[in-house]
């Protein structure tokens, strides 16, 4: 596996502070209620939560023994703090619970073969200097489609244009694994240190949007 740095060291990962607030200003009839296609249900709102309650130790070590790996930091405090979330933004419908998380190949083969072209594929590979660039000088469109078949598909959009990834190929030196926004409108991903660094970076897209 390949490995590259994240800012985090094992410090603990603030969940729960985070996706409160985006439950909040989600459910804000001023700020976004007005623009989701549907009203979030009566249960969602009553509660101020996005989210369901957190997976258990149990079910997270069901998913690692059916995946046959364990998952990185930030996405396992993710799951025990919600098993599953609703839109991030308007491009993700949910994120998913640990009973319907699988690898790419498996839950969307044909993405992979969307990007990939096949097996006979023979695109150059994007050289460490343009791959290992995150943030704003990133180039989207300097992706590595061979990790796609290895990459662990999170979330659900109904129309499958957008879709969050965890990718095991590449793994930073605390374990957290490269997370990934695949879009339609991309000529890639948006590709980050760790899954925390992706939903950060959602929440402020989302903020922005305000």
């Amino acid at each position: 596996m390949e490995s590259t740095r994240s800012q985090h060291d094992g410090r603990r990962y603030a969940w729960r502070d985070l996706l409160q607030r985006w439950s909040d200003e989600w459910l804000d009839p001023v700020l976004h209620e007005q623009e989701r296609a549907e009203p979030f249900p009566d249960e969602v709102r009553e509660a101020r939560w996005l989210g369901a309650a957190g997976a258990t130790g149990e079910e997270l070590g069901a998913l690692e023994q059916r995946l046959g790996t364990v998952l990185p930091r930030s996405y396992r405090e993710f799951l025990l703090t919600s098993n599953g979330w609703l839109n991030t933004t308007h491009g993700i419908d949910r994120i998913l619970p640990v009973q319907e998380i699988g690898w790419a190949r498996d839950l969307d083969p044909e993405l992979i073969t969307g990007w990939t072209g096949g097996p006979t594929d023979t695109a150059p590979r994007v050289s460490d200097a343009r791959y290992f660039v995150y943030g704003e000088a990133q180039d989207s469109a300097a992706l590595r489609p061979e990790y796609l078949p290895h990459t662990l598909t999170i979330s659900h959009t109904a129309d499958a244009t957008d879709v969050y990834l965890l990718n095991p190929c590449v793994v930073t030196a605390d374990g957290e694994w490269e997370a990934w926004y695949l879009a339609h409108w991309l000529p890639g991903a948006v590709r980050y240190p760790s899954f925390w660094d992706l939903m950060k970076d959602a929440y402020e897209s989302f903020r922005d949007g305000q």
